[in-house]
C-alpha cells in the first residue's frame, strides 16, 4: 500500500517532534504538517520543507487535525487526553508517546466506539520495551516471570546524581513519582515508584534499577493470568536512586512537583551524549524444561539527513513513525485500541523506521535445564550480533 497520499499532522515542533518529521519527511512519501505554538521551532522544521501550523486554543489544534489521515501526538503527556477524542471526531488515527497510565486508560475506554485507530505508548518504554517483552513471553508454553528494564543514560556522566536530561522533564518526574503497574505473584497490583531496587552488570559496566510508572505499557493486562511476576524499571547509574529518595521522600518534594522540575532544570544540565541501554529477561517452562531468554542491546544517536539525532529521539521517534507505517501498510487493526504487545518483534525490525536498524540485540541469551532432572544438566546457549 502506498504512502504517498498519506497526510499526517505531528503535534509538537519540539526535539521527538522535530525527529519524528525528519524520519517521516525522508521517506518522501507523507505529507507533513507539524503544529507548535513555539514559533521558532516550527521554523526549524519549516526548514526540511514541513508544512506548521502555530496551534494555541482548541480552535486551532482542531484546524490542525482536520481532514488528515493521522495525528501523531508529541505533545506533553497531559494533553492526551485532549487530543484524542478530537482526532476521533475528525476521523484521523490517533498514535502518542504517553507514559501517564490515567491517560492511557482514557483513550482506551474512547477508542471502544471509534472508527480509526488510537495507538498511545509508541515511543521506547513505554512502546518498544513491550514488543520485546511480549516477544520473549510467546516463546514459552508457561510464563513464570517477565522482567524489563530500560535506561536513557548520559554516556558521560559527571555529577552527583549520575544523570543528565535526554527528555521530558515532565515525563522523568511522573515515571518516579506515579504508582507503577505490575503483575505480582499472578495478580495485577500497583507498586511504588523507586522501590524493587537491583542492581546488574552489562558489558562490564554496573548498572542499578528500580520501580517507575508507565513504561509496563498494557502489557499488565495482556498478561493478566499468563505469567506469575511482570514488571518494569529504569535503569541508572549506581547511587541515583539514593538521592532521589532523599530528594523525593526525606524532602518530600513528590507532593512539591512544580519546584522539583524548577530545581531538575536548573540543577541538572541537558545533554546529547546520550545511550539507551535495554535489558529484558523472561523464565518459564517449555517442552518441561524450566528456561530463560533474555534481550539486550545499546542504541547511541545517529545523523539523519545532515541532523545529528539523539539516542533518545532517534528511539522514540523511529517507535511511532514504524507504528504509523504498520497502520498504512495494513499489517495493524485499522480501528480501535493497540496495544504495542500486538506489534511482532520481527515486523518491527523489519519496518523501514525499525529504530532506522539500529535495534539489534547484542546479547541473546538461552539458559536451560531439566527440573525433573536430579542431575540437573545445565545448557547454555549464547550468540552475539
Amino acid at each position: 500500500m502506498t504512502t504517498s497520499n498519506k497526510s499526517i499532522t505531528v503535534l509538537g515542533a519540539g526535539k521527538i517532534g522535530f525527529a519524528i518529521a525528519l524520519l517521516l519527511k525522508q521517506t518522501g512519501q507523507y505529507r507533513i504538517l507539524v503544529a507548535d505554538r513555539d514559533l521558532a521551532q516550527l521554523q526549524a522544521v519549516e526548514a526540511l520543507g514541513c508544512e506548521t501550523l502555530c496551534i494555541s486554543d482548541t480552535q486551532s489544534m482542531t484546524q490542525a487535525v482536520a481532514g488528515r489521515y493521522a495525528v501523531l501526538n508529541a505533545l506533553p503527556f497531559r494533553y492526551a487526553v485532549d487530543v484524542a477524542p478530537l482526532c476521533v471526531s475528525a476521523g484521523a488515527h490517533y498514535f502518542d508517546l504517553t507514559e501517564d497510565v490515567e491517560a492511557t486508560h482514557a483513550i482506551q475506554a474512547l477508542a471502544a466506539d471509534a472508527a480509526t485507530v488510537l495507538m498511545p505508548q509508541c515511543g521506547l518504554a513505554p512502546g518498544f520495551i513491550g514488543v520485546v517483552g511480549n516477544d520473549l513471553a510467546q516463546r514459552f508454553d508457561t510464563l513464570h516471570d517477565l522482567h524489563m528494564r530500560v535506561g536513557a543514560l548520559p554516556r558521560f556522566p559527571s555529577n552527583a546524581l549520575r544523570y543528565n536530561l535526554t527528555w521530558s522533564t515532565d515525563g522523568l518526574i511522573n515515571e518516579y513519582c506515579n504508582p507503577c503497574e505490575a503483575i505480582v505473584d499472578g495478580q495485577a497490583t500497583y507498586v511504588r515508584g523507586l522501590e524493587g531496587y537491583e542492581t546488574f552488570s552489562l558489558d562490564g559496566v554496573e548498572y542499578e534499577a528500580f520501580n517507575t510508572s508507565g513504561g509496563l505499557g498494557t502489557l499488565s493486562k495482556t498478561l493478566l493470568g499468563k505469567a506469575r511476576n511482570v514488571d518494569y524499571k529504569s535503569i541508572r547509574y549506581p547511587g541515583h536512586c539514593a538521592n532521589m529518595r532523599l530528594l523525593l521522600n526525606d524532602l518530600g518534594l513528590r507532593h512539591r512537583r512544580d519546584l522539583l522540575k524548577e530545581i531538575f532544570e536548573s540543577a541538572i544540565p541537558s545533554t546529547r551524549q546520550d545511550v539507551i541501554v535495554i535489558f529484558a529477561t523472561a523464565t518459564g517452562l517449555r517442552n518441561g524444561r524450566l528456561q530463560e531468554e533474555s534481550y539486550s542491546t545499546r542504541i547511541v544517536g545517529k545523523t539523519v539527513l545532515g541532523h545529528a539525532l539523539t539516542a533518545i529521539q532517534l528511539t522514540t521517534a523511529s517507535g511511532i513513525c514504524a507504528a504509523l507505517d504498520l497502520v498504512v501498510q495494513g499489517k495493524l487493526p485499522q480501528a480501535g485500541f493497540v496495544g504495542q504487545e500486538q506489534i511482532p518483534l520481527a515486523v518491527l525490525l523489519g519496518n523501514r523506521f525499525g529504530v532506522c536498524r539500529s535495534y539489534r540485540p547484542s546479547l541473546f541469551l538461552i539458559i536451560a535445564f531439566n527440573p525433573y532432572n536430579t542431575s540437573l544438566r545445565l545448557y547454555i546457549l549464547v550468540i552475539r550480533i
